[in-house]
């Protein structure tokens, strides 16, 4: 990365290197211009900074619409896969997709907010909820139980009582978060072990890999990935979707 900028601070030091000081590039050693790079360095050390700072910049750019383009060239995967869970009226005004593991610290502190945004937006707004287990063996055995207890009709009651949950989500844990939404174990301990449910998981995996994403949580919001519970953020970009 480094290399890159020292030539291009190389080429603004000769550019303003007067011209009887200058040679014919072709008479020029890599020694003479090394030392002209080494010598504009040392009496303007502020273009290191400037430079790595427009180096992110367009590395940013170039990331998020290289994510932009996947994520449109995947959203009926994103939107439209009725294997998901929601909250939310499906007509609303603006769907978000959140990607979380329940043992993601980031994600149990957005819950409330998560929860709360079709009721503070008036119905204009849709969350879908992607299980993407990837902190741990544990994380996997919790979303798979929150697929399993969506059989029954209470994922999100499921799905809020893990998110709450600080325990370690081994299977007793499991279970007895469940046996606390009056979710039936035994049928959800037989439906988590389905092919379907496993395959359910592995798509959501692959989806997040195809739209550049291995964090949580990650909000997709209006073609736009935000990773992380960046709150202020989210509801700027919110409010610029719904107004």
């Amino acid at each position: 990365m480094i290399r890159p900028m020292l030539f291009t601070a190389a080429a603004a030091a000769i550019a303003v290197t007067p011209a009887c000081a200058q040679q014919e590039a072709g008479d020029m050693s890599r020694a003479d211009v090394e030392e002209i790079v080494r010598e504009y360095i040392l009496e303007n050390p502020e273009i290191i900074e400037e430079a790595l700072i427009i180096l992110t910049e367009r590395q940013q750019a170039e990331e998020d619409a290289q994510a932009q383009a996947a994520i449109a060239s995947r959203a009926d995967d994103l939107y439209n896969d009725a294997r998901d869970f929601s909250i939310g009226p499906e007509d609303a005004e603006l769907t978000i997709v959140e990607f979380f593991d329940y043992r993601c610290g980031y994600c149990k502190a957005s819950l409330d907010w998560v929860q709360g945004l079709p009721e503070e937006h008036d119905g204009k707004v849709r969350v879908i909820f992607k299980e993407f287990p990837i902190l741990s063996a544990e994380s996997e055995q919790a979303a798979l139980a929150a697929l399993a207890a969506g059989k029954q009709g209470k994922y999100n009651e499921m799905h809020a009582a893990l998110m709450k949950s600080r325990s370690a989500f081994k299977a007793d844990d499991i279970d007895r978060i469940a046996e606390s939404v009056d979710v039936d174990v035994e049928r959800m301990r037989a439906d988590m072990k389905l092919g379907e449910t496993r395959t359910h998981l592995n798509d959501v995996r692959k989806l997040a890999q195809a739209i550049g994403t291995s964090a949580t949580p990650t909000f997709i919001i209006n073609g736009e990935l935000v990773a992380g519970f960046d709150r202020r953020r989210l509801e700027t970009m919110i409010e610029d979707a719904t107004s």
